[in-house]
């Protein structure tokens, strides 16, 4: 019999070394790997065939699991199988034809201008890392970063003078970011406190830090930005995405193109991209609604 451990092992090596993805999707694609396995109990994961599959697919919808972590299991169990028949371990891809369930048309939570202004604002710039949260806050919309992207932004990643920020992406896709001159004055007031800091070893070149001199985390991070909306005051359900929304919404009522907003988020597919066409139609039905004579309520009868 095959060992079981084998092919997951191929696997592992494959989505780190060929296929070049992140840590936390690679992370994310085992653990599917995982799911499936602990659902099959004892069959051979190399036999597992097509309706075996959906009767796995079906189990994750009836566990209550929601629609868009549902489809992102599925995902990494497409990737697994794709690669054991494309590598020989089995001989027909049986999740090829397994499809994702059908999502939820949910748009993402954004914030105004005066919101961010709002979050900043509520900032205690007597604490130490008072400007250090200001300018994390700033660099997330001035620039669409992912919190993934901004944990690990380093100073040989920041081109202040030519304003703008070498990033790499998802799957180590480079792109290049304009960065604002406010982004910038936030660093630098965040600079002259950071150097007042005792720095780890190895930890010298990262951007942002915790007051132990180690490059910050992404929870850390989702932690301070929910405890700022509660201090501003901001009903929203937020997280460092949010601001990344917000960015790319910005952009889009500001009347920049879809592709040139596609290629500062770092999106493979235009399509990911077009959810903002969405959050842009629904603030302008909103207004259509609020302001369009013919939706106005009329105080006097005829």
């Amino acid at each position: 019999m095959t060992n079981k451990s084998n092919h997951t092992a191929a696997f592992r090596r494959y989505i780190r070394l060929q296929r070049g993805l992140s840590p936390n999707t690679q992370d994310a694609y085992l653990r599917d790997v995982d799911k499936l396995r602990a659902w099959s109990g004892d069959r051979d994961m190399l036999s597992l065939q097509l309706k075996d599959l959906q009767e796995f697919s079906a189990s994750l919808h009836d566990m209550g699991i929601a629609s868009s972590t549902h489809a992102r299991i599925l995902c990494g169990v497409r990737a697994f199988y794709k690669f054991l028949a494309m590598d020989g371990w089995v001989e027909q891809d049986p999740a090829e034809l397994l499809e994702s369930p059908i999502q939820d048309k949910h748009l993402p939570e954004v914030l105004s201008t005066q919101e961010v202004d709002m979050l900043e604002a509520s900032i205690d710039l007597s604490k130490w890392e008072g400007h250090r949260n200001r300018a994390i806050i700033e660099v997330l919309f001035s620039c669409g970063l992912r919190v993934s992207e901004l944990v690990n932004l380093t100073f040989s990643q920041v081109y202040e003078d030519e304003g703008f920020l070498r990033i790499w992406g998802k799957g180590s896709k480079e792109r290049l970011v304009p960065i604002s001159g406010k982004a910038i004055k936030e660093l630098h007031l965040w600079y002259d406190d950071r150097c007042h800091m005792k720095i780890k070893s190895g930890e010298e070149d990262y951007v942002f830090l915790n007051r132990r001199g180690a490059h910050l985390t992404r929870t850390m991070i989702l932690i301070m930005i929910k405890q700022q909306a509660a201090m501003a005051g901001i009903k929203k359900t937020i997280s460092p995405h949010t601001l990344r929304h917000s960015f790319a919404t910005a952009l889009l009522e500001g009347g920049a193109s879809l592709r040139a907003i596609q290629a500062m988020l770092g999106h493979e597919r235009i399509g990911t991209t077009e959810i903002y066409t969405h959050i842009d139609m629904s603030t302008l039905r909103q207004e259509i609604e609020q302001h369009h004579p013919r939706n106005l309520k009329t105080v006097h009868s005829s």
